[in-house]
Formats: structure tokens, C-alpha cells, sequence
């Protein structure tokens, strides 16, 4: 699949139809002050793994987008614990920004990304590593996670 629109522009028009969809249809508010704040614990998170893993991604020299072949297997940092860091940390951001503004359709935001990475990006990338690495990859995808 040619993939044009890249991980980061979902992210983006998710976590900005999800503040117009909180004021355009405001619905019923799940999440009340001052639990609403512990969203941001989640942002914070959320932003700290996309950054960690792309720091990894540039020490080892390898490619960081999804329909590229790398040249490295990272298995270090965040990838100790998740396949899939970047994302994991987009929709920990996603999910935080719905906690954060507290009303039911934010919800449905964090979601959708995830099946997106799923169906979209992550067959993709997981062919790649499989090309590049064999069975080093497969080992290394027996021991880790795909999401956390």
C-alpha cells in the first residue's frame, strides 16, 4: 500500500477534530474537575515516547518511517516494553486530551487511531523488520508487545 499520509498527520487531525467535536456536539461530560487533569499526565507521557524512541531511531541510523526498510532493529528504551512506542504515545496524548476535556465523544478519537496504526501501519512496518531482520525480529516480536 502506497502510504501517502504519514502516522503524524492522523495524529494531528484526530487531536484536532476531537476539540471540535467537544464544543461543536457537546456530549454528555464523563470525566468532571478535577479528574479532568490527570489527562495531562497522560499528554505528558504520551509526548515523551514519540520523542525517546525517534532519539533511538537517529543514534542507530535508521529510517523512522513506516513504509521504509531500516537499517537497525531498536530494541532499547521504550522498545523494551512496546513494539510500537511512537504510537503508543500518540494515543496516550489522544486519550489524555480526552480525559482532559471530559466529554464522551473525545473518546472515540484514541480509538480510532489505534485501529488506524493497526490496519494501516503496523502490517507494514512488521513486513519490513521481518524483510530486514528475519529471525531476529520474529524472536525479538515473540518477547515484546505490540501496544502497551
Amino acid at each position: 500500500m502506497d502510504q501517502k499520509i504519514m502516522p503524524p498527520t492522523y495524529f494531528i487531525i484526530l487531536f484536532l477534530l476531537a476539540i471540535v467535536s467537544h464544543f461543536v456536539f457537546p456530549v454528555k461530560g464523563i470525566v468532571h474537575a478535577p479528574y479532568t487533569y490527570s489527562g495531562i499526565i497522560l499528554i505528558i507521557f504520551g509526548l515523551i515516547m514519540p520523542v525517546w524512541a525517534d532519539s533511538l531511531f537517529k543514534k542507530s541510523g535508521t529510517t523512522i518511517k513506516p513504509n521504509e526498510i531500516p537499517t537497525s532493529l531498536v530494541t532499547t528504551g521504550p522498545y523494551r516494553i512496546t513494539r510500537q512506542p511512537i504510537y503508543s504515545g500518540m494515543t496516550a496524548i489522544l486519550l489524555g486530551e480526552a480525559i482532559f476535556l471530559g466529554s464522551l465523544i473525545t473518546f472515540i478519537f484514541p480509538v480510532i487511531f489505534a485501529i488506524l496504526m493497526d490496519v494501516i501501519f503496523i502490517p507494514v512496518e512488521e513486513k519490513n523488520l521481518e524483510i530486514a531482520f528475519g529471525e531476529k525480529y520474529l524472536d525479538y516480536k515473540k518477547k515484546v508487545r505490540r501496544w502497551i
